[in-house]
């Protein structure tokens, strides 16, 4: 499943470590989404020129695993925002450390909302 990952810098890019992997060398899904979360967060704190929380992540779907080793970008994309909430589409893409392929192995739409200084919702501000 070799693909081209998307034309703009990735959020964040990590490298999977052996501590983040099971017996069999499989990076483990929580790892990888705990990557995604900060990722869709960066997008929404700029969205939200403030505090954000996740409040919901919508179907996530593994389509192929991540090894020890692999060098993993994260893309986010914004794709709305309500009156305090911020949803972002984030995509995972992992490529091999002794290739140039990239695949997409995982993605996700997460919903964050917009916080005051005392953890309350509050108003996304106009774009």
């Amino acid at each position: 499943m070799s693909a081209v990952p998307p034309d703009e810098a990735p959020q964040i890019r990590v490298i999977a470590m052996p501590a983040d992997a099971n017996p069999a060398g499989d990076i483990f899904g929580g790892w990888l989404m705990a990557h995604m979360d900060q990722a869709g967060a960066s997008v929404a704190f700029r969205s939200a020129r403030g505090r954000v929380a996740t409040v919901a992540v919508e179907a996530m779907t593994f389509h192929l695993p991540v090894h020890v080793g692999d060098e993993v970008s994260l893309y986010g994309r914004l794709l709305g925002t309500g009156r305090t909430s911020i949803r972002v589409h984030v995509e995972a893409w992992r490529r091999d450390r002794t290739t140039e392929d990239a695949a997409r192995v995982t993605e996700a739409t997460f919903t964050f909302v917009a916080l005051d200084d005392d953890g309350r919702p509050r108003p996304v501000p106009a774009a």
